[in-house]
């Protein structure tokens, strides 16, 4: 299950990130008051990020690169009786669409036709599986005002978010002035350099947009079945039965059960940042592991042999490639006969 894992994390990465940044911010805690003027204003402008990423109707044209990887989207937002709006066009390489209603999204892709996201894997700092976490951020982060800029005609403050450890990175967030919606990020590695970046270049902030915004198109044809409306329903919670954790960087904490097929899978944030956590059978381990690295994405693999049974250890998330290695050599699994039949 090891390559649908990487496959689920890589759709749900996409779907995230193109969708505002993606889905909903992590709404940020109540900070302890900082001992400075800038670092009040710092955290001030980041306590409106969270509705701000919600609550404000807009149109324009992104583009979001990591390592050589550059894609751009167009994207509509609304906010209306209390429920997020968003549709989501390729721009560049092989068509394709993503729609979001509430809770439910759904990629509509000319080679996988159309996929219904129910649940996609949480990683970085803007999954909305994160949007109840209470976490202590400035524990983590040290955050700094950096002064004025300007992006795609907006006005907009740029914050620091600068890592307290070796074991996450750094961040940078343009806001603009009037909504403190993102016009502009950048995750920053441990030498500064930037790993990850998205940006506006084109951008409408408005009061209202039409429906037909929000219809989904592929190749100049509508697709009549639209997208259902969201229905309530909470996520599972994280679950680690049969193996535990020996190690995770200081602040991470349980924040969901993603998707795992046969496996257990559980995602942790400081409420920045995130990684998952894939236990599964293996059957035969005739795949590549160690570390693989797209900008700011690490993807960590390791077998795991438990009594006679064959386990594949998974780590995948915004973290040092370091990180994740060790969190995935502190995986331990104690009753084999928790996980699901062992692939063939």
């Amino acid at each position: 299950m090891s390559n649908y894992a990487i496959s689920s994390v890589s759709w749900g990465f996409r779907c995230r990130r193109w969708a505002l940044w993606l889905l909903v911010m992590v709404t940020l805690p109540s900070l302890a008051s900082a001992s400075s003027a800038a670092g009040d204003d710092a955290e001030a402008w980041l306590s409106r990020l969270g509705p701000a990423l919600n609550m404000t109707t807009y149109r324009g044209v992104f583009v979001y690169s990591r390592g050589d990887q550059v894609s751009s989207m167009r994207i509509a937002h609304r906010y209306r009786d209390g429920q997020v709006e968003e549709r989501l066009v390729q721009q560049d390489g092989a068509s394709g669409e993503i729609v979001r209603k509430g809770t439910q999204v759904v990629c509509v892709l000319p080679d996988h036709g159309r996929v219904k996201l129910d649940q996609v894997t949480p990683s970085g700092p803007f999954a909305d599986t994160f949007a109840s976490q209470r976490v202590l951020t400035r524990d983590w982060y040290q955050p700094q005002l950096l002064g004025e800029d300007r992006v795609a005609g907006y006005s907009a403050k740029v914050v620091g978010l600068n890592a307290r450890d070796g074991d996450r990175y750094s961040y940078r967030l343009w806001l603009e002035k009037d909504t403190g919606l993102l016009l502009k990020s950048h995750v920053r590695g441990q030498d500064g350099s930037v790993l990850e970046s998205f940006q506006f270049t084109d951008l409408e902030i408005t009061d209202s947009l039409p429906d037909s915004e929000f219809e989904i198109q592929l190749d100049g044809q509508e697709i009549r079945q639209r997208v259902p409306p969201a229905t309530a329903g909470e996520a599972p919670p994280p679950r680690m039965d049969g193996w535990y954790l020996g190690w995770r960087p200081d602040g991470f904490l349980p924040a969901a059960a993603p998707v795992s097929g046969d496996g257990q899978a559980v995602a942790f944030s400081d409420g920045l940042a995130a990684f998952s956590v894939f236990v599964e059978p293996a059957g035969r381990l005739d795949m590549p592991t160690g570390a693989s690295r797209i900008g700011a994405t690490t993807a960590y693999m390791r077998p795991l042999e438990a009594g006679e049974q064959a386990f594949l250890v998974t780590v995948i998330g915004e973290i040092p490639p370091q990180t994740a290695m060790k969190v995935a050599e502190s995986v331990a699994v104690q009753d084999a006969g928790a996980f699901g039949a062992a692939a063939p």
